[in-house]
């Protein structure tokens, strides 16, 4: 699983290049979110605008790296699809993670 990453202020803005995160993925994802957080990330906007689908695995590793990421640390959403956007309200996921519209209204939420 492919991902790309770069520096928005003080955000690491990570982008998972995949149409699924579903178990096929979920471990790869959350291993290399997980890598960035050790290497010192700890303000992370992921940019969901690729994505179509993401499962409970994938709902999973983004809860373990919240867990993981430090009482500092924070994690914001953006260009959700209504598909994955109607799972996190599914599971009221939508209310533990930020989810912005856009790139710049998710990174100045960080401040």
């Amino acid at each position: 699983m492919e991902i790309t990453r770069k520096r928005a202020g003080r955000a690491c803005v990570v982008t998972p290049q995949v149409k699924k995160i579903d178990a096929n993925v979920a471990v790869e994802f959350r291993k290399q979110l997980m890598e960035l957080i050790a290497d010192g990330e700890n303000r992370l906007v992921l940019n969901l605008g690729e994505v179509d689908f993401i499962d409970s695995s994938g709902l999973g590793a983004l809860v373990a790296v919240l867990k993981n990421i430090g009482p500092e640390g924070r994690i914001k959403l953006f260009a959700v699809k209504d598909g994955v956007r109607s799972i996190f309200e599914l599971t009221r996921l939508d209310r533990v993670f930020d989810i912005h519209i856009s790139e710049k209204g998710a990174v100045e939420s960080m401040k």
